[in-house]
């Protein structure tokens, strides 16, 4: 199972910018998209369709904003849009697939932008690990893909002493995401590279992506009963379609 996590920040822009032909290259059989900023009627699925993909697509109602997708070469048995919380399926963050005994999840978490957002931000993380803790109760494999918007390690952000006041790498998002691992969790890249310098998203300012100033804000994190059934996981730094860039996890299942 070769699965593909990526913010676009924005579809049609990412289409714009190649990313079919490059999704055509790498073959994916799943690609868990966050960010589309588009409603469904608004993505020319047939670009997908052509490649082999099922389309599925769970957006924000506020147009042009937010907006999570899968795509997938084998038809989901299952799927369920959203978590049943209007404040955060209002904004379209959430999208599972099932298939067997197993479940593929697109998130995208909210950043905290401003007080108020870091005030929804927090209340996400919140009610996200009691929905996974009780979707854990029937559901034992979980493969979660997405945009998390913290860095969990320090070696995940440049210049981490600098940065522990700003959202992203706050002391207590940092302990949730560790108490989140510690629910029964593998953060699938960082249990086969430990290196540093490894960032999924820069900003557009000041150079930050030719300079390597980045974060690792995105994820493939994984129920621990799935743990060794890791192939292989990485971070494609070098395909520019968007701020971010895709996150790669391959399972032998």
């Amino acid at each position: 199972m070769n699965i593909i996590s990526y913010n676009l920040n924005g579809i049609r822009s990412a289409l714009g910018k190649g990313f079919a032909e490059w999704l055509s290259s790498e073959n994916p059989d799943i690609a868990c998209i966050q960010e589309t900023k588009a409603q469904p009627e608004q993505i020319d699925n047939s670009v997908f369709e052509s490649l082999g993909y099922n389309c599925y697509w769970f957006s924000a109602k506020k147009k042009g904003y937010s907006g999570v997708g899968l795509l997938s070469k084998q038809k989901p048995d299952k799927i369920v849009y959203g978590v049943n919380n209007e404040l955060f399926d209002d904004e379209g963050r959430f999208l599972r697939a099932d298939y067997g005994d197993i479940s593929v999840i697109s998130t995208y978490f909210p950043s905290g932008s401003n007080d108020e957002r870091q005030q929804i931000k927090m209340l996400y993380l919140e009610f996200f690990r009691k929905y996974i803790k009780k979707l854990q109760n029937v559901r034992k494999k979980l493969v979660i893909n997405g945009d998390f918007n913290i860095c969990r390690l320090w070696i995940d952000i440049h210049n981490p002493n600098q940065q522990q006041n700003t959202s992203g790498f706050l002391p207590e998002e940092r302990e949730w995401f560790q108490n989140f691992i510690d629910d029964g969790f593998t953060d699938a890249f960082r249990h086969i590279n430990n290196e540093p310098h490894k960032y999924s998203w820069w900003s557009y300012r000041a150079g930050a992506r030719p300079r390597n100033k980045g974060w690792r804000i995105d994820y493939s994190i994984i129920s621990n009963n799935l743990t060794d059934k890791i192939k292989n996981a990485d971070i494609l730094k070098d395909v520019v379609h968007s701020d971010h860039c895709p996150v790669k996890l391959c399972l032998d299942i």
